[in-house]
């Protein structure tokens, strides 16, 4: 790769989710499914600086950075197989870098790997959408979402649902019907600023401070469900409380959502006790004594990964409940969150300094 300054600078963003109230249902083997997520930040960020190449000269083509492990290293793009970083690696293959191009990329979240807030996705949605700022024409959100989630199915064969890169596609809060795997429509939910305001006011996440890692649990439940099948009462609870958030969110009841938020923690544990881990309920006790309304283990659930807390109408309480959990236990970690209204965002600086954007 040329030591030189680079010819351009692409940069893209991409939010995480929480709150996945109807999750699983966006699976192959749900079939259909409702979904409601809220999109936050912090980002996944992705930076790609773009040089010439000319093969005749030879040089690096691909230079990967993934700056939250401190992993610095040249793809060998001749390898059958992937070396460090599949996801990265395998979003990198997918997209083509064209061949007079040689790019060095940097990939870097504050949320942390396994916290169960497709962050995953995110870095995975934020790298296609950088990536495709090399060719003429620019994929939908809808396209992004979709190129990311057959990244990790159909590259790394990944049990994975949709959900979580539509999130980071689109940002905001989102309803998601998914008619039949994976094709889904996304309706954002747009609410007056007041409305709006309160509902991040009120939100926190809670870090377990363990990776999430529970793949023996989660194919014991996929088992269970693929024999039951789609209309099975355990996935048609989860679909119901995606509705309810819906609703909810729309006529500023927060109540209510944190009721949907309880009832879908505990159609989680109804798929396996082990989704809910003593980690997560020890959270939504304390969670509950400070007058919480509602408590989401996010994402699939299990050992690891985080809890998304609603909290009640004073923010003193939800101040001293963040201190409490913390001295709890060291490895909890109170995320600071914020609404997303935006989803994925792309633009580029010249190396003059000028700003295109775009995405």
């Amino acid at each position: 790769m040329s030591e030189n300054r680079p010819l351009r600078v692409i940069n893209a963003v991409a939010p995480i989710r929480i709150c996945d109230n109807g999750g699983w249902t966006d699976t192959w083997f749900a079939g259909h499914g409702k979904i409601f997520n809220i999109a936050v930040y912090p980002y996944a960020e992705v930076q790609v600086e773009v040089y010439p190449y000319d093969r005749r000269a030879g040089g690096d083509r691909v230079v990967i950075y993934a700056e939250n492990y401190g992993d610095h290293y040249v793809r060998d793009l001749q390898l059958n197989g992937w070396q460090k970083h599949p996801l990265i690696e395998a979003a990198i293959e997918r997209m083509q870098v064209p061949d007079d191009c040689a790019v060095h990329v940097t990939i870097f979240s504050e949320a942390p790997g396994g916290a169960s807030t497709g962050t995953s996705a995110a870095v995975t949605v934020a790298l296609v959408g950088a990536l495709d700022r090399l060719t003429p024409g620019h994929l939908t959100p809808h396209e992004v979402a979709y190129t990311a989630q057959a990244i990790e199915t159909e590259m790394l064969h990944q049990q994975c649902g949709i959900q979580d890169q539509l999130a980071s596609a689109y940002g905001g809060i989102n309803y998601i019907e998914m008619h039949h795997y994976p094709r889904a429509s996304v309706s954002q939910i747009q609410v007056a600023n007041p409305i709006w305001w309160e509902l991040e006011r009120r939100l926190a996440l809670i870090f377990l401070g363990k990776t999430h890692n529970s793949s023996r649990v989660h194919e014991k439940v996929i088992r269970e469900l693929e024999d039951a099948g789609p209309d099975s009462r355990k996935l048609a609870r989860l679909r119901t409380t995606a509705e309810r958030s819906r609703d909810a969110v729309y006529a500023g009841d927060f109540a209510e959502l944190g009721r949907a938020m309880n009832d879908n923690t505990a159609a989680q544990a109804e798929l396996n006790a082990a989704l809910v881990s003593a980690d997560a309920l020890r959270i939504m006790e304390i969670a509950r004594a400070h007058g919480a309304l509602g408590c989401k283990v996010n994402g699939a659930g299990g050992e690891g990964g985080s809890v998304t807390i609603l909290c009640g109408d004073l923010s003193s309480a939800k101040r001293t409940m963040l201190r409490e959990i913390e001295a709890e236990n060291p490895l909890y970690k109170n995320l600071p969150i914020y609404l997303s209204r935006f989803g994925l965002r792309t633009w580029e600086g010249s190396r003059n300094g000028d700003q295109k954007g775009g995405g």
